[in-house]
C-alpha cells in the first residue's frame, strides 16, 4: 500500500515427474530485498531466480546439501553483483527455501521471512528469525513481553544473502510429512501485520488459495507498509521415504565472525574514547560491544549445539534439528471473527467516507450466513464465510481501482 517498487520475490518450482520428484522434489522459495535504488528488488530477484536454478541443476547426489549449497551459490551471485556497482553495494535479501521430498520437508533459511507448518490444530514456526530481537530473546537477557524486549526494533536483521561473499544457512529437517500438512512461506510484509494465532486458523480453515488471498488482504487492510508475498503448500497425499541418519559437526562456520568483528570494533572504539575522555560515546560504545558479544555466544552456542554444516552432510543431523521455534493453536476462535467483524465495519465506514461503489448485497448476504454460522457454534465454516466478505469486497475495490486508473 505504501511502496511503487516490488523488493520481494518468490519462486513455486513442482517436480514434473516422479525421477525428478524422487531426486529433488517441490521446491518453494521467497525473499524479501533491501537496498536503496532498487538493489534490493534486484537481490532478491536473484535469490528466487538462482536458488531453484543451482538446485535443480543436477539430479544427483544429496538433496539436502544440494539445497544449502545452492542458497550459499545465490549468496555469492548477489555479493558479487553488489560490487559490480556502487549504488547496489551491500544490498542483500532474506530467502526462505522449502523443499518437499520423500523424506520430508526440509527448510533452507537465511534472514527473517518464514516458514510455517499447519498440522491438525497446531500452527508451528519452523524458521529462526535472524534479527535482533530474536537473538537477544533467545540470549535469555530479554523477555518478549518486557519493556526492553517491545523496545528493540522488529527490522533490524543479523544475517542475510548478500552483504558477505560467504553466508551460514540454517537448514531445518527433514520434518515429517502426513497428507493434510499445510506449509506457508511467507515475508515479514505479512508477519509484520498478522499474529500466529490469526495465521493459525485461516491457514487452516481455508483452502490455500482463499488463505493466500485473505491473508494479504488483512496485511494490506491493516496499512500494508511493506510487500507482502505469500506462497500456501498443501499436501494432498505423500509417500515417505526412509532416510539415513546423517551426522554434522560443528566447525569454525559456528563462530558468528561479522558479530564478533563488529564486537571488537565497538570495544576498541569505546578504550580510544575513554582514553580521550569522550565518556558519553564510549559508554555507548561499550553497550553496542556488549549486545553484539551477547549476539555472537548465542549464536555460536546455537550452532555449536544444534551443527553446523559439515563438508561431507552439508545439514544438520535431523536428530539435532532446532525446529519448531514456536506453535500456537491453528483452532478458528470468536475473537477470530471479531477481529474480522471489526475488518468488515472499517471497510463499509471508509466506502462511506471515500465515496466507494461497493455492491453490498452479496456482502452483507454473507455475513448474515456467517452469523448464523456462529450462533450455531460452526466456526470453521463462519470463518471461511467472514473470510469469503472481506475478498469479495477487495475484488469490488481492486476492480473499481483499476477501472479508474484506466479511466
Amino acid at each position: 500500500m505504501r511502496r511503487s517498487n516490488n523488493q520481494d520475490a518468490h519462486a513455486s518450482v513442482k517436480a514434473d515427474s516422479l525421477e525428478r520428484f524422487t531426486a529433488r522434489g517441490h521446491l518453494f522459495v521467497v525473499a524479501d530485498g533491501m537496498g536503496a535504488h532498487a538493489a534490493g528488488e534486484l537481490a532478491s530477484r536473484i535469490a528466487a531466480e538462482q536458488i531453484p536454478l543451482y538446485y535443480l541443476r543436477k539430479l544427483s547426489g544429496d538433496p539436502i546439501e544440494a539445497l544449502r549449497d545452492a542458497v550459499q551459490q545465490a549468496n555469492f551471485d548477489i555479493h558479487q553483483r553488489g560490487q559490480q556497482n556502487h549504488e547496489f553495494h551491500n544490498m542483500g535479501t532474506t530467502a526462505s527455501s522449502l523443499a518437499i521430498l520423500p523424506e520430508g520437508a526440509v527448510v533452507a533459511h537465511v534472514g527473517d521471512s518464514r516458514v510455517y507448518r499447519v498440522r491438525g490444530d497446531k500452527l508451528e514456526q519452523l524458521t529462526f528469525d535472524h534479527s535482533l530481537v530474536w537473538e537477544m530473546e533467545a540470549s535469555g537477557q530479554v523477555k518478549a513481553e518486557s519493556q526492553l524486549g517491545s523496545s528493540i526494533p522488529k527490522n533490524i536483521i543479523t544475517r542475510s544473502l548478500g552483504p558477505s561473499p560467504s553466508v551460514l544457512v540454517d537448514v531445518e529437517g527433514p520434518f515429517p510429512i502426513k497428507p493434510g500438512d499445510r506449509f506457508l512461506l511467507c515475508s515479514d510484509g505479512l508477519t509484520g501485520q498478522i499474529e500466529d494465532d490469526e495465521i493459525g486458523p485461516l491457514l487452516s480453515c481455508l483452502s490455500p488459495e482463499l488463505a493466500a488471498r485473505i491473508l494479504v488482504d488483512l496485511a494490506n487492510l491493516r496499512g500494508g507498509p511493506d510487500n507482502i508475498t505469500v506462497i500456501v503448500v498443501e499436501v494432498i497425499e505423500h509417500e515417505a521415504a526412509p532416510s539415513a541418519p546423517r551426522i554434522a559437526s560443528p566447525t569454525a562456520a559456528a563462530v558468528p565472525w561479522p558479530i564478533v568483528g563488529s564486537a571488537a570494533f565497538c570495544a576498541i572504539a569505546g578504550a580510544m574514547l575513554g582514553l580521550g575522555g569522550n565518556i558519553g560515546p564510549m559508554v555507548v560504545a561499550l553497550i553496542l560491544a556488549t549486545i553484539a558479544t551477547v549476539i555472537s555466544i548465542v549464536q555460536y552456542r546455537r550452532r555449536m549445539k544444534w551443527g553446523t554444516p559439515n563438508s561431507q552432510t552439508g545439514h544438520r543431523s535431523s536428530a539435532h534439528r532446532s525446529g519448531p521455534y514456536r506453535s500456537c493453536s491453528a483452532k478458528p476462535t470468536v475473537r477470530l471473527l471479531e477481529k474480522l467483524d471489526q475488518v468488515l465495519v472499517a471497510l463499509k465506514s471508509a466506502a462511506v467516507q471515500r465515496n466507494w461503489e461497493v455492491d453490498w448485497q452479496q456482502v452483507d448476504a454473507l455475513i448474515q450466513q456467517e452469523q448464523q454460522l456462529r450462533s450455531q457454534g460452526k466456526l470453521a465454516m463462519a470463518t471461511q464465510v467472514q473470510s469469503q466478505a472481506i475478498i469479495a469486497t477487495m475484488k469490488q475495490l481492486r476492480n473499481q481501482q483499476r477501472t479508474n486508473e484506466r479511466g
